[in-house]
């Protein structure tokens, strides 16, 4: 049996499954280079920088963490050699960076999109629940709170000053203990009766750690008393005067640790929910709006591509005497020329090497 299709002049009939073969090939092979548009997401943080890689329907594909151990430059150039070696066909459609270091980070490789972490935060928080009213975060040296209502940031405060009660000062009481942060807080959560610890500052805390052990205070007793003190430390600098609301997330790396976990939730009373990507949420947040903003714009890629990996790039700084501000100005220079200048306040370097400003990134400070 013969199905009749659509006429061809002066040739008759062809069959209908001949077209629609033909469809379906162009949707495959439409569908296939979909599937090979992935985009970048880099968060530089303060004390590790995280790279994830997500596909266009914002599945993500890879998670990479370093420690930044104060070159980030190094650490991305380790994160995109990583990105090389695991995916061999990939084309990466759109870049956005966030964190402490995304203007240095986002010149280096070309970003499409450069966002505070505030919004990369909550932007991950909300793909991950809707619902979510409440956000906290700490990390490797400062934390931050952000209220959510009605799928939008309506306050929030960070704690950039002392790092009492973030992860920085957790790895160093667990390295005095001669322990790893994770055993750190098991302990701390297995505690009966937490002991009272100072947590306001570091120097007071770790004090008082010391005081407590030689007066013969349970290990589990003090650790516990000493996440204790770190969540009332957070809550007293960031959350006086707000409203917190469940549903709770708690995100970046101290969200792995139990003590913490359990001490937050019997201040708040509510259970907290921790992201499967807990420790990656500012560069999964700043992937996602890369994700949408280059949809939006159909524009080409900024991205500088791969190359960067065989590129010998340094950093040098000077201070610029044009005027009374004295501006910190720093210098990226990739093979000894200079690509990019960041810290002047007026634009008299950064705008002499970034040309048309058309060209710039679309960046929220």
């Amino acid at each position: 049996m013969n199905i009749r299709g659509r006429p061809e002049s002066g040739l008759g009939w062809k069959p209908l499954s001949i077209y629609w073969r033909i469809e379906f090939v162009a949707i495959k092979v439409k569908l296939e280079e979909e599937d090979l548009k992935h985009y970048l997401g880099i968060d530089v943080g303060s004390v590790s920088t995280n790279l994830v890689l997500i596909n266009q329907r914002g599945e993500l594909i890879r998670k990479l963490y370093f420690r930044s151990q104060g070159n980030p430059v190094l650490s991305v150039q380790r994160g995109l050699a990583e990105l090389v070696r695991d995916f061999k066909d990939f084309e990466i459609a759109g870049v956005g960076t966030t964190g402490s270091g995304r203007q240095l980070i986002g010149q280096l490789v070309g970003a499409d999109l450069i966002k505070n972490e505030i919004t990369a935060h909550a932007v991950a928080c909300l793909s991950v629940e809707p619902s979510v009213q409440t956000i906290i975060e700490i990390g490797g040296q400062d934390s931050k709170l952000i209220l959510i209502r009605d799928g939008i940031v309506s306050d929030f405060a960070m704690n950039t000053v002392c790092a009492a009660g973030t992860g920085s000062f957790l790895d160093q009481q667990a390295a005095r203990l001669d322990m790893e942060v994770a055993e750190l807080g098991q302990r701390a959560a297995q505690g009966k009766h937490p002991v009272r610890i100072a947590g306001r500052c570091a120097v007071f805390a770790e004090s008082d750690m010391i005081h407590k052990q030689q007066m013969g205070h349970p290990l589990e007793d003090i650790l516990a008393g000493l996440c204790q003190a770190l969540v009332r430390n957070f809550l007293n600098n960031l959350a006086k005067g707000k409203d917190l609301k469940p549903p709770f997330i708690f995100q970046g790396g101290v969200a792995a640790n139990l003590g913490i976990r359990k001490a937050f939730e019997e201040v708040l009373g509510s259970k907290l929910i921790i992201p499967e990507h807990y420790d990656v949420m500012g560069a999964l947040g700043v992937a996602l709006l890369v994700r949408d903003e280059s949809a939006a714009q159909k524009r080409p890629t900024r991205f500088k591509g791969f190359h960067l990996l065989k590129e010998h790039i340094l950093t040098t700084s000077f201070d610029c005497d044009g005027c009374a501000n004295q501006c910190e100005v720093v210098e990226l220079r990739q093979n000894e020329q200079v690509i990019a200048c960041l810290g002047d306040k007026c634009g008299k370097w950064s705008n002499r090497i970034d040309g048309e400003r058309l060209n710039k990134p679309s960046t929220q400070v």
